[in-house]
């Protein structure tokens, strides 16, 4: 036996025999997947309590929409709309009346610039004139109120309003037929009433322009 195989050159123990296990190989030391590598400094707890945390995030609720409740529409009845028409009446005739000053005052002059007074006789042409200036007057008021809002002075104080189809807003060419139909049938008179026994409140102008009248 060789001497370095007996035992220990420097102490003389004896070493223990080299077994030999044929077919084995010698295992190597790698990290397994479960043994994540970490760096110095960081503590192990962090990474953990990220993750927990993250896990405990739960997603928004779903947001439901609110319905919208329809609002009932309250018609225009006779009375309230018979109010505001004679407010409007009241304010035309206002207007009327110093358009009807005015004019006089200038026919005045143009008469006395020919030293004719102001009689009956010559008085017509003035009457004729102020007629047909009342009613271009009433016509661009109705017109034009209800074509730009909907609603005249009168209805405005009342509360009324004037709308097409879906509770559009009346154009000006509804706004035209519905006046249109206003003079027409007020030689009748049973346009205005039909409101009365209407179940929307509609009279014969308003059938004619497609419109309606809702308390706004």
């Amino acid at each position: 036996m060789h001497p370095s195989e007996a035992g220990c050159p420097h102490c003389g123990a004896e070493r223990p025999p080299r077994r030999v296990i044929f077919g084995e190989e010698k295992a190597e030391f790698r990290l397994t997947p479960e043994e994540e590598s970490f760096e110095l400094g960081d503590p192990p707890e962090a990474t953990d309590w990220n993750f927990s945390h993250e896990r405990r995030l739960e997603p928004n609720p779903p947001v439901t929409e609110i319905p919208q409740t329809s609002k009932k529409t309250q018609w225009g009845g006779f009375m309230r709309r018979a109010w505001a028409f004679l407010i409007d009446a009241v304010v035309l005739i206002l207007l009327g009346t110093v358009m009807g000053g005015l004019s006089l005052i200038g026919y005045k002059v143009g008469l006395t610039a020919h030293g004719r007074p102001v009689t009956l006789q010559n008085a017509m042409p003035l009457m004729v004139m102020l007629t047909w200036g009342w009613m271009g007057l009433a016509t661009v008021y109705f017109v034009m109120f209800h074509g730009m809002e909907g609603k005249t002075i009168g209805k405005w104080m009342l509360g009324l309003r004037v709308v097409g189809t879906e509770d559009r807003r009346v154009t000006y060419k509804q706004a035209f037929l519905r006046w249109l139909g206003m003079v027409g049938f007020a030689p009748i008179g049973l346009g205005f009433l039909w409101v009365i026994w209407n179940r929307e409140k509609r009279g014969w102008h308003d059938f004619l322009a497609r419109t309606w009248v809702i308390r706004d």
